[in-house]
């Protein structure tokens, strides 16, 4: 039950994190020129990733 919890939070500050870098409230870490091509895509993962934390923590 605890760990259910758990995962919810850190699957919300993933999220919130992600959705921050995408749209670039906080810089990605290291160079930028060595960006990952996936840090274009956290602009809908990170909202995508806050929906399901929220939905699982409303279902439990």
């Amino acid at each position: 039950m605890i760990a259910a919890y758990i995962d919810e939070i850190i699957m919300f500050c993933a999220g919130l994190w992600m959705a921050s870098v995408g749209f670039g409230y906080l810089p990605f870490p290291g160079n930028p020129a060595n960006r990952p091509p996936v840090v274009r895509h956290f602009r809908w993962m990170g909202p995508l990733l806050l929906a399901i934390a929220i939905i699982l923590a409303a279902a439990s």
